[in-house]
């Protein structure tokens, strides 16, 4: 039996923080009160997927590496930042997957009557060596069904997603993830949540992926601390992405209340200034919005016009902050709709713990079921408009070029937690 649960994005998963940098070789210090993440200067374990990328990296010519100098003033240091980088992005896609995996596995069925369990791609299983997995990210998720090579029929079931997280990247064009040594033993973590050693480090991985719960959803006999939620791995992801300076990560009550002062006053003036209009709040906005079709279109159409940019965008906190208050104060102003107009008038929506949260007109959270017209229409309705503000209202920058890359991450994120099934004769797709 399962209960809904809203986690608590303010708080780290030190367990599972701690033995994912275990994993990737990484340890965590503090230098004049800043957090910073480094390469471990003693206890290195050869079977780490930092050290077996700088074992690759070392057998290649690094000249033909762009801007190589921007990765360090020596070899030693170049070494390092580049094969940190090719790590972050393998585990950034890797994170982002196990949250597609678990929102493939909410429903009880899918719409072409699969199993379930024909939905657990991420184990030793279906990816017993690096290789699958850059057969997974370049030859499934970056591809349609039709150009998808026939013999994968292991992932058939998998949806095609379109974005830049599974394009090679420059350095990928150098080293891919499929050149990493398979085999290599990784001794367990001192806290470890598996019980017992894995075979190499890809089995280590996969098994402590597996250990947690990616789902949103606990099960009442589940310790809560196995629930990772997309907040969390924000804050993970902006941990690691800021390894060189130390990281500050802005707690969610603080960014819930910053997006929400700023976004109701723009959203207040920007209709004051459109309409002619005196409002001094959204409730007054509210009332001031006519019902009819018209006069919603054209209230979305000055609402979509509001934009926002973060100049120290870092993990993308603030914007996911301020997506999901947008996509509030629309239901609030009476004019989010689904695709044919019509309102979602008697759901509720509200912002919990820096979750977006929508509840049926009984009090219930929205969970998605893609056998049932009702609940598509839901879903589509907060994809659709959550990909609008994304795509049109959104925008940041950063000293870092790497914050751009986890920004973008985190949106992706807050779009497949809407993500929604396609009727399709021959393979499901999101």
């Amino acid at each position: 039996m399962f209960y809904n649960i809203i986690p608590d994005a303010n708080k780290l998963n030190t367990d599972f923080y701690n033995e994912l940098l275990h994993i990737l070789g990484l340890t965590e210090t503090k230098t004049d009160g800043k957090i910073k993440i480094e390469r471990k200067t003693k206890d290195r374990n050869v079977g780490s997927l930092l050290e077996l990328t700088i074992a690759q990296l070392q057998t290649l010519d690094l000249s033909q590496v762009e801007e190589l100098n921007s990765y360090g003033d020596n070899t030693q240091e170049q070494l390092f930042n580049i094969a940190l980088t090719l790590v972050i992005t393998w585990i950034n896609r890797i994170l982002f997957l196990k949250l597609l995996e678990a929102q493939l596995q909410k429903s009880p069925t899918l719409p072409d009557g699969s199993e379930i369990s024909k939905m657990d791609f991420l184990t030793h299983e279906k990816i017993n060596v690096f290789a699958k997995l850059n057969t997974l990210f370049f030859q499934v998720l970056a591809q349609t069904y039709e150009n998808r090579p026939a013999y994968l029929d292991e992932f058939k079931n998998l949806p095609y997603l379109n974005s830049s997280l599974f394009e090679e990247t420059d350095l990928e064009k150098i080293l891919n993830i499929s050149r990493l040594p398979n085999n290599v033993p990784l001794p367990l973590f001192t806290t470890s949540v598996l019980p017992k050693r894995a075979k190499d480090t890809l089995h280590y991985l996969l098994q402590f992926l597996n250990s947690y719960n990616f789902s949103g959803l606990q099960n009442e006999e589940e310790n809560p601390n196995k629930l990772i939620s997309a907040s969390v791995l924000g804050l993970i992801f902006e941990k690691i992405n800021g390894y060189k300076d130390g990281s500050f990560f802005t707690p969610s009550s603080i960014t819930m209340y910053m997006s929400r002062e700023a976004i109701s006053r723009a959203v207040v003036e920007k209709f004051n200034q459109r309409k002619g209009w005196n409002c001094n709040s959204i409730e007054d906005l509210h009332n001031h919005i006519g019902l009819n079709r018209e006069d919603i279109i054209e209230a979305n159409n000055i609402f979509n016009s509001i934009r926002i940019c973060d100049p120290a965008v870092g993990s993308g906190h603030f914007l996911v902050s301020a997506l999901n208050e947008m996509i509030f104060i629309k239901n609030q102003l009476g004019i989010l709709t689904d695709k044919n107009g019509k309102t979602l008038w008697n759901y509720g929506v509200s912002v919990e713990n820096d979750e977006l949260i929508i509840r049926y007109p009984d009090g219930e959270i929205f969970t998605y079921n893609p056998n049932k017209p009702e609940s598509q229409r839901i879903q589509e309705t907060f994809f659709k408009e959550k990909q609008k503000i994304i795509e049109n209202c959104l925008f940041g920058v950063d000293i870092n070029p790497n914050s751009v890359k986890i920004c973008q991450l985190r949106l992706w994120i807050e779009l497949l937690k809407h993500s929604f099934y396609i009727p399709c004769t021959v393979n499901p797709a999101l």
